[in-house]
């Protein structure tokens, strides 16, 4: 029968182990629990000169759907919508047709149109309904997206995390 000459005791072995376990669940849960500021604690630099702003949020309730689509401007992605956030993109003055990605076939004005000049701002909610699919459990979201005026977004959007800016 083999025995080694000397036994290490469990403790040992198993301390430092440990200790590098628990610092990588410490890092792991400090990485998923911070949060993002409020948009209203963010210092927002102007619209650049020459340019314009479309911002982008979600302001929905706790039962809406989880998911993060796409958004796009004019078919490009600028972004992942994220429940109950913002973000905008500096742009330059164009039109621009703002959609995010959704199950089926568009609906009728389903997805928000802008035309900006030099300056301006736009402000565009996603909003989503929930939509019943096969068996009686069996829902997915379609998303909308909607141009809101500047006063009632900027109050919506101050109350949520900011996620991003260009």
């Amino acid at each position: 029968m083999f025995r080694p000459k000397q036994q290490i005791p469990r403790k040992l072995v198993s301390l430092p182990i440990g200790l590098f376990g628990a610092e990588i669940a410490f890092l792991l849960l400090a990485a998923n629990c911070s949060q993002l500021p409020l948009t209203s604690a963010v210092v927002i630099p102007p619209v650049p000169a020459g340019t314009s702003r479309i911002w982008i949020y979600r302001n929905e309730g706790p039962h809406e759907a989880s998911d993060t689509p796409y958004i796009r401007l004019n078919g490009q992605i600028i972004g992942v919508v994220q429940p109950n956030g913002a973000f905008y993109r500096d742009v330059p003055p164009a039109h621009y047709s703002v959609t995010v990605d959704s199950y089926g076939a568009p609906y009728p004005n389903q997805f928000a149109q802008v035309d900006l000049g030099a300056g301006q701002e736009a402000f565009v909610e996603v909003l989503s309904k929930r939509e019943k699919v096969g068996g009686p459990e069996g829902s997915r979201a379609a998303y909308f997206t909607e141009l809101i005026l500047p006063d009632v977004a900027r109050a919506a959007i101050r109350a949520i995390p900011f996620y991003d800016g260009s």
